[in-house]
């Protein structure tokens, strides 16, 4: 079972990866292929980034919830957001939590995408969750949009 939990992280991965290779001509579609993430934009710089109010926190843990198990207990650690008045963007973070896969117990890094209306999250959708050795792929992917799941706190 753990070898499946790995496979799934890597598969996942790698598809996000292939993904994020060539950038996106649209910033919406009518149909979301939850691992695509090249509709989300990439983060600018001009913007800056802000702290997430509670409310959207809230749509980022109920995202999360169905990924982990006894999600009332989760600990979350909280990175900025990338600015955005509208669209959709990336945001990492991690959660200290109980994983499906035991191998993943504990701390463990996530990548979203959020959609940005009137300036706040009003949505998310989980792209990748992975603890354990396999926490270096949400990294990878983070460092990708300029974001760093470790600077969450």
């Amino acid at each position: 079972m753990m070898r499946c939990g790995v496979a799934v992280a890597l598969a996942a991965g790698l598809a996000l990866a292939g993904c994020t290779a060539s950038p996106s001509s649209s910033s919406s579609s009518s149909s979301r292929d939850l691992l695509n993430f090249n509709s989300a934009a990439a983060p600018d710089s001009s913007l800056g980034q802000r702290d997430l109010t509670a409310p959207e926190k809230k749509i980022i843990t109920d995202a999360i919830a169905p990924s982990i198990r006894d999600a009332a207990s989760a600990q979350y650690r909280w990175a900025k957001i990338p600015n955005a008045l509208e669209g959709s963007v990336n945001y990492c973070g991690m959660v200290n939590a109980k994983s499906p896969y035991p191998a993943y117990n504990g701390l463990q890094a996530y990548i979203i995408e959020a959609t940005v209306t009137g300036g706040k999250v009003s949505s998310a959708v989980v792209g990748l969750i992975a603890g354990g050795k396999d926490i270096e792929i949400v990294r990878k992917m983070c460092k990708k949009y300029d974001l760093d799941p470790g600077a969450a706190g």
